[in-house]
């Protein structure tokens, strides 16, 4: 990893409120994600388990974490199993964590190598009344790709199917949807470091760049600030594909008068940003761009206030719409007669603004949490409202993530520039 060392408090603590959500008698078990094949004998890059990561901070493949608040062996309420190292993978691979080491980590006492995982399993699961399981039930999620969980799973039904399997993910879902102080330092650590990208690739940006350029000054800063690199995929698209919600291409050269949409964040200790910045291509934006960026910065600034204890997502998205409706209204893009004979199940504003306006953001970028729930000091969602004019070949959209407190909303991307004049300036250099 390229993080400094996290304080093991963190996952103590997370530990400790995890402890409280269980059901008498059951223990829970998380594994880490699996190393995916790409072709021959290549790889790619190992990301661990958000959840495992939450509960214990090892960032390590072929990990194992048993939860048994009440296991009558008090020393062993919290276990942890790790793949055993040597010298030889230590010369391949790199060192892997010791049972000292991972104590420093995790602050777990009792660790065991791999091999010993089967006959604690067994001794365990004697004791126990129910299992919990983990499983990816996020409501975007979509691979058909089997994890190392849903492997497990198979195993634990059929070998132990006299145990009541219970689901851990809506524990999970509802922990880590608030955001302890420790872990809103390190969100703020990856939007700084996402702030910094931005600002050395302003006034690098002109007509004749190549959108991929603008990505590998954004990865140099990244990677040279401890950062793992992009929180996902980022989005460098020019002129039309300013338009195009999710283009990856990036592929293409900048034209003067065109518009440059950059949806991009950096990552830290596996915590996400996500910020979106529109600016012009040659350094000054033309009058209707301008008028479509004032509209889409009020929004977001109306809408960021909102984010607020006891706000209701759904409600919120609503009251976003409207407002995007009197903005498209006076850009001229819709009109007022037409909006009010509208349908409201398809109202006339999703031709221009598609998306929702914010999500929860952590540990993934679309975090877990759930959205039929009041917003709740702690949390963190993106606040994106956008408008797109594929017909002009404007697209504009702009992204700051939001913590959620006891007063106004507090803004993590407050320093990284976005008023328009302000772009326009730290282009100029």
């Amino acid at each position: 990893m390229k993080y400094l060392a996290v304080e093991n408090q963190l996952f103590i603590k997370n530990r400790s409120l995890f402890f409280s959500m269980l059901d008498a008698n059951c223990m829970s078990i998380f594994n880490s994600n699996d190393i995916m094949p790409t072709n021959a004998d290549g790889t790619m890059p190992f990301r661990q388990n958000n959840d495992l990561f939450w509960l214990s901070g090892v960032d390590q493949e072929e990990s194992i974490l048993i939860i048994y608040p009440d296991n009558p062996n008090k020393q062993e309420k919290e276990i942890l199993f790790l793949k055993e190292t040597s010298e030889l993978i230590a010369i391949w691979e790199g060192a892997k964590l010791s049972k000292s080491k991972a104590f420093t980590t995790s602050g777990i006492k009792s660790v065991y190598w791999l091999n010993e995982f089967d006959n604690k399993l067994n001794e365990l699961t004697q004791k126990c009344d129910g299992i919990y399981l983990n499983k990816n039930i996020h409501s975007r999620a979509a691979s058909e790709v089997a994890t190392r969980d849903d492997r497990f799973r198979n195993m634990i039904t059929k070998k132990f199917s006299n145990k009541e399997i219970k689901e851990v993910a809506p524990i999970m879902h509802g922990l880590r949807s608030i955001k302890s102080d420790a872990e809103i330092a390190l969100i703020q650590n990856a939007c700084d470091i996402t702030e910094k990208g931005f600002r050395r690739i302003l006034p690098f940006i002109k007509p004749g760049v190549m959108e991929y350029e603008i990505e590998a000054e954004l990865i140099h800063e990244f990677l040279s600030n401890r950062s793992s690199g992009f929180a996902y995929q980022p989005i460098i698209g020019s002129g039309i594909d300013s338009c195009v919600l999710h283009y990856v291409e990036n592929n293409k050269q900048c034209k003067d008068g065109d518009i440059l949409l950059m949806d991009f964040g950096a990552e830290y200790a596996n915590y996400a940003s996500d910020m979106t910045r529109t600016i012009p291509v040659s350094g000054k934006f033309s009058d209707r761009q301008k008028a479509v960026y004032h509209s889409v910065l009020h929004v977001m600034k109306e809408a960021t206030n909102m984010l607020r204890p006891g706000t209701i997502i759904a409600e919120y998205h609503k009251e976003v719409g409207k407002m995007m409706e009197s903005e498209l209204i006076k850009l001229g893009l819709l009109d007022k007669h037409d909006v009010k004979k509208q349908d409201s199940k398809n109202p006339l504003y999703k031709k221009y603004f598609m998306h929702g306006t914010s999500h929860y953001l952590g540990l993934d970028v679309h975090d877990v949490g759930d959205f039929n729930s009041p917003m709740k000091k702690g949390m963190v969602f993106t606040c994106e409202p956008g408008i797109y004019i594929q017909e002009e070949g404007i697209g504009i959209r702009l992204e700051n993530d939001i913590l959620v407190t006891d007063d106004k909303p507090f803004d993590l991307m407050g320093n990284i520039p976005i008023e328009l004049n302000e772009i326009e300036g730290l282009m100029r250099g």
